[in-house]
């Protein structure tokens, strides 16, 4: 397997390849072509014939790839074979969703609990994952060895938790909260600004009918 960068472009690029030919079915090929993959997926084919020969040395001229390993090297570039554990913090409704939301394994991510100051959440199950007392959260990353937390909290609790995250070993942390985080400098954040994406959302919408 090659090892190149992965940029935001490209993971975005072979994410949609994945599922593209995990959902081929009964009609999948045995070969397939970086040609027909941009076709169907509307895409450059040279970006395409480019992205698979930089993840997956099984393209042969006229002949395309296996489906069935060039799906098996995307998914293992991607890590979705590799997956990592993390927690949660504020089991409120958004930390929920996540925590219902089947498909994180597919991708890579293992939710092992979440945690919230509410005592009457703490010891309570959702979507099979147990809800514990906020207080329980260091020892469980430390004992564990978490490297992965997701923060669903209201703005004001956001820096509190993810200093107590930092502080237990969490190297990266995916941030719901709509708040930027301080972190130390080995510690990468990735912010869902959901109202700014809506703002956007929204902009083109206008830009469209007007």
């Amino acid at each position: 397997m090659k090892h190149v960068p992965i940029s935001l472009q490209l993971y975005n690029r072979l994410t949609k390849y994945l599922y593209y030919l995990e959902n081929l079915g009964d009609d999948s090929p045995e070969n397939i072509s970086a040609t027909t993959i941009a076709k169907e997926l509307d895409l450059n084919d040279v970006q395409v014939r480019k992205d698979l020969a930089s993840i997956s040395d099984g393209g042969k001229p006229k002949v395309g790839y296996v489906t069935k390993d060039l799906a098996a090297d995307i998914s293992h570039f991607l890590g979705h074979d590799n997956t990592s554990d993390a927690i949660l913090a504020g089991a409120g409704n958004l930390g929920k969703a996540l925590l219902n939301y089947g498909n994180f394994k597919n991708y890579g991510l293992n939710i092992v609990a979440a945690f919230d100051t509410d005592p009457e959440l703490a010891g309570s199950e959702c979507n099979g994952k147990m809800i514990l007392a906020y207080r329980k959260m260091s020892d469980l990353c430390k004992r564990l060895s978490i490297k992965i937390g997701i923060i669903t909290v209201p703005a004001e609790y956001a820096q509190s938790v993810c200093d107590t995250m930092t502080e237990s070993g969490i190297k990266a942390i995916w941030n719901f909260a709509p708040v930027n985080l301080k972190t130390p400098d080995d510690v990468v954040v990735k912010n869902e600004d959901m109202a700014a994406s809506l703002a956007v959302l929204i902009k083109k919408l206008s830009n469209r009918e007007g």
